[in-house]
């Protein structure tokens, strides 16, 4: 095993003229199975192209991008793991201070708006004599128009703005293979017009009527009509959302006037068990390039090292998750046996210290698609497999996942096996044998469960397409139970999210009194991020829901934003006044005081009462807690642990 070339001279040394492909990434070069330029690179490797990788160029002028000279096939760009924007900036538009994904976690490595530069830079040095194609989840999700948070507009298309000429969504490895094959045949990348999972733009006066035919290309409102209303975003947004899975999607297009339109073909059809064991088992070197080494390596490397990755896609459908458009509902699953060899190049590892850190995805215990009519059928494009409540037909089935957590953990050199990914506690509770919730309790939390309830009211939890919060209160009293029967002090961190689409004032003081009388101390909160490619950025842009098609009150108020996320972390000092100006706003003055039933004490007024106040907010935590950067349940206060790992 080897690096794939990141210098000139390397690709010297392999003996090659000029590489077939060179991938320009925003991220530093991590050759590791959790890294989209790893995959891509080495699925192209492993049908015999030459791929080299330009990670991080200097984009100030075009120079850095010749450093390989002209690729025999084609530039292929990503912006890296995570969106350059969101990798850059808060959602209150602050400049990050870091870049897990760069070295050293330094930030300034990259671009804003990662694929728009590159693309323009390998067009100011080669012109239109290699082609571009771009693809990673900058691009997936931005492929069509769509709302921009940053600038608070609705954007083109990225092709457009990119000049690229083929775009690749959601999950590459048949499409970039197949455009591989099609370019080697010496067809014209213009021409490459007929591969799923792909977008690409034609100018064309007589576009509609020469397609006027096909029942199967759904024409979209153009980009003036979802830019200048936002009645037309959301119908244009919810025929995207029907059109996300392979077998029922059929092809879009976006006019833009003057004859130019993107066209988006239906999406690839998802891999196989056995393409996916494939592709997880190539030969990577599983770790950063040895070049990072004198800045300390990699940060988003530690997370993903010793943790499997078992399964793709997800059919819970949270509003406000981009996965429906990017990896899609039907669950695609590596077999047992890949995962138990995968794990076996985990305990060889001269680092690894017996515990696997994760087993999962975008769901840990999502392990089948979600009823057998997905199979033959697709996915339905009206109804969600988990919301309002779950389908009739869903089959809900933990058993696989427990006979491959059961063997991991049974694998020499194995100490202990976490379950991180996010868990559906909804889809949990819908298994009657509770076998998997007895797992999981015994053997695969470290201490600390994280579930993502998001928020208890149930009038925002309509918004987000998650159950209601009678469901949560169902598992956290079971996962008490469950603790208390086998005698383990373990504890439940919730992920919350404040301002979500539909969420008033008097919504987050529902939060800020359930969290108050169940002893939580939040440290997970989020505001809502508005983010290219989901339901909830659809809400947030236009005030409506496009599913249930109702408007829907959003909080764009910063001062009202800043006082949802207080409510929150109610319990801080330092945000005592902005929670008393949301409660007498909503008349709730009867949560101002002193005492456990009370969420913040009255305003400072004498010498006294100043003391009395300090007495009272600094009073011993509600039962459960588990100090600044633990939550729990109600029950004892835990003890202070060494980390295990």
């Amino acid at each position: 095993m080897a690096f794939l070339p990141v210098t000139a001279e390397e690709v010297r040394e392999r003996g090659w003229e000029q590489p077939d492909f060179v991938l320009v990434t925003g991220d530093a070069y991590v050759d590791h199975p959790s890294f989209g330029t790893a995959i891509i690179s080495r699925v192209l490797e492993s049908r015999g192209y030459r791929v080299a990788i330009l990670s991080q160029p200097d984009w100030k002028t075009s120079d850095d991008f010749t450093r390989f000279g002209k690729p025999r096939l084609a530039f292929l760009v990503n912006s890296g793991n995570v969106d350059s924007m969101v990798n850059h900036y808060s959602v209150f538009r602050r400049r990050r201070r870091q870049d897990f994904y760069s070295p050293g976690g330094e930030s300034g490595h990259r671009p804003d708006r990662a694929v728009i530069v590159y693309c323009n830079r390998i067009r100011e040095a080669y012109g239109g004599e290699v082609p571009v194609i771009i693809g990673g989840i900058e691009a997936s999700l931005r492929r069509l128009g769509h709302y921009d948070y940053w600038d608070d507009r609705v954007r083109n298309s990225i092709l457009i703005d990119s000049q690229a000429d083929l775009l690749i969504y959601g999950m590459g490895e048949h499409a970039v293979t197949e455009i591989a094959e099609a370019l080697e045949a010496g067809i014209d990348v213009k021409e490459i017009t007929w591969i799923r999972g792909t977008a690409y733009t034609v100018r064309s006066e007589t576009f509609e009527q020469d397609n006027a035919w096909d029942d199967q290309l759904v024409m979209l409102p153009s980009f003036r009509e979802i830019r200048e209303s936002g009645e037309a975003y959301a119908d244009s947004f919810l025929i995207q959302y029907r059109n996300t899975d392979y077998m029922t999607g059929k092809r879009l297009a976006e006019p833009y006037g003057g004859g130019l339109y993107v066209v988006q073909n239906p999406p690839s059809e998802p891999l196989t068990t056995q393409e996916l064991d494939d592709v997880y088992e190539l030969p990577y070197e599983r770790t950063f390039h040895p070049m990072y080494g004198a800045a300390g390596g990699v940060p988003a490397i530690r997370e993903v090292k010793f943790s499997l990755t078992s399964v793709r896609g997800c059919f819970g459908e949270c509003s406000f998750c981009a996965l429906t458009f990017h990896q899609g509902r039907r669950i695609q699953a590596r077999s047992k046996e890949s995962l138990l060899r995968e794990a076996r190049l985990l305990t060889a590892d001269p680092e690894f210290r017996g515990y696997i850190h994760d087993v999962g995805g975008p769901t840990a215990n999502f392990r089948r698609p979600a009823c057998d009519r997905q199979k033959t059928r697709g996915v339905c494009t009206h109804r969600d497999c988990m919301f309002p409540s779950p389908c009739p037909n869903l089959r809900v089935d933990h058993s696989e996942y427990i006979d491959i957590l059961r063997s991991l953990r049974s694998l020499p050199g194995v100490k202990k096996v976490f379950i991180r990914s996010g868990i559906r506690y909804d889809y949990l509770l819908a298994d009657r044998s509770r076998a998997f919730l007895r797992e999981l309790c015994r053997f695969h939390v470290s201490g600390e469960l994280k579930v993502a309830p998001e928020h208890i009211s149930d009038n925002v939890l309509r918004r987000m397409h998650k159950p209601p919060v009678r469901v949560f209160e169902t598992f956290l009293r079971e996962f008490t139970e469950e603790n208390r029967r086998i005698g383990k002090k373990q504890y439940m961190i919730p992920y919350f999210i404040s301002s979500h689409p539909g969420s008033t004032l008097e919504d987050a003081c529902e939060l800020s009194v359930f969290l108050n009388r169940h002893g939580f101390v939040p440290d997970q909160v989020q505001d809502f991020y508005p983010t290219p490619g989901t339901l909830s950025t659809c809400m947030y842009y236009t005030g409506i829901d496009p599913v249930a098609g109702e408007k829907v009150y959003v909080a764009r108020d910063p001062e009202e934003k800043r006082m949802q996320r207080a409510m929150l972390h109610f319990n801080k000092p330092e945000n005592a006044s902005l929670v008393r100006k949301a409660l007498r706003q909503i008349h709730r003055e009867d949560l101002i005081g002193y005492g456990k039933a009370f969420l913040v004490p009255p305003e400072k007024t004498t010498e006294g009462t100043r003391r009395q106040e300090h007495r009272k907010t600094n009073r011993p935590r509600a039962a459960g807690s588990a100090g600044k950067r633990r939550s729990g349940v109600k029950g004892k206060h835990p003890p202070a642990r060494k980390k295990k790992h």
